[in-house]
């Protein structure tokens, strides 16, 4: 027994012949003969007798015909929901993501604003934390995923997709003597002020390891942990500081400009999840808006 009988049960007691009911299903009438018949021996009874050229339902017909009925009814509403979560307008009751500080300013709102025009019944919570943070989280099943900097081994329950890189750029006012260079090394930031991230995380102390190795003291102006605050400082000619083109590029809105930073290093950036735990249509909606918002944020001006 299947739907299509049903459907073919129902619709013959609507019309009472076998040719209407292959007009309205868009079957041929050996079709709708040939379902009924299938139906018949599924159900090891007769539905239909024949009286003078016309189809009579059976008793028994008309009884199994409210069983279909509520079968087909679920079926519908199953469809319905099924659609509603495919277009977003049903889902999850929350999608929960994890990203870096430096995201909250412009970039999350952008991409929530794309996102939730598509998908306006569900409700978002957003986690700004650091990339040891972010694995936890989503170790931990608290966050869907979350967008961080690859930092060497992830957890073993946690797998990661590459989705943007970028390489060390100096971040300096638009009116610094540097800003002229076409690109800045460790002996041009030497008695330079300098706006610094995140002591003691691996990204910071390869830099210090860099400065030392070429002889140069740094003059630590202030120590930051966010390079959106860092980008900020520097607009308002507090020293310059050296961060992932990824990063200075959100700022661009900013009286800055960054230029490539030598000996040049690159940064790689991306999804992580946990292993096992597929994301909902909902939240794999958002990874995709994610995405569209680096593709936006990184293209060139």
């Amino acid at each position: 027994m299947n739907i299509k009988q049903l459907e073919v049960l129902r619709t013959l007691l609507a019309t009472g012949s076998t040719i209407a009911t292959a007009k309205t299903m868009g079957l041929s009438q050996s079709g709708v003969s040939r379902l009924l018949q299938q139906l018949e021996a599924d159900l090891s009874m007769s539905l239909f007798v024949r009286d003078k050229g016309r189809l009579v339902p059976t008793p028994e017909a008309l009884l199994l015909a409210r069983d279909a009925e509520n079968i087909l009814l679920a079926v519908d509403r199953m469809s319905g929901h099924a659609e509603d979560l495919r277009s977003g307008a049903a889902g999850p009751e929350i999608v929960r993501i994890g990203l870096p500080s430096s995201m909250w300013e412009h970039f999350a709102p952008a991409m929530l604003a794309d996102y939730i025009s598509d998908f306006p019944g569900v409700r978002i919570e957003t986690f700004f934390e650091t990339t040891t943070a972010i694995n936890k989280l989503v170790e931990q099943r608290v966050i869907d995923f979350g967008f961080l900097r690859m930092e060497g081994e992830s957890g073993p329950g946690i797998e990661v997709e590459r989705v943007a890189t970028g390489e060390s750029v100096c971040v300096v006012p638009k009116d610094h003597p540097l800003a002229k260079l076409e690109e800045i090394t460790v002996r041009n930031l030497r008695d330079v002020p300098l706006i610094l991230i995140g002591r003691q995380r691996p990204n910071r102390m390869a830099l210090d390891q860099t400065f030392r190795r070429a002889g140069i003291k740094q003059i630590v102006k202030i120590e930051t942990h966010t390079n959106s605050s860092a980008c900020s400082y520097v607009a308002h000619g507090l020293g310059v500081t050296i961060i992932s083109s990824f990063y200075a590029n959100l700022y661009r809105h900013l009286p800055v400009v960054h230029r490539p930073f030598v000996p040049r290093a690159t940064q790689e950036f991306g999804l992580a999840r946990a292993v096992g735990t597929p994301l909902s249509i909902a939240a794999h909606a958002l990874s995709d808006a994610l995405k569209r918002q680096i593709k936006l944020s990184q293209k060139d001006i």
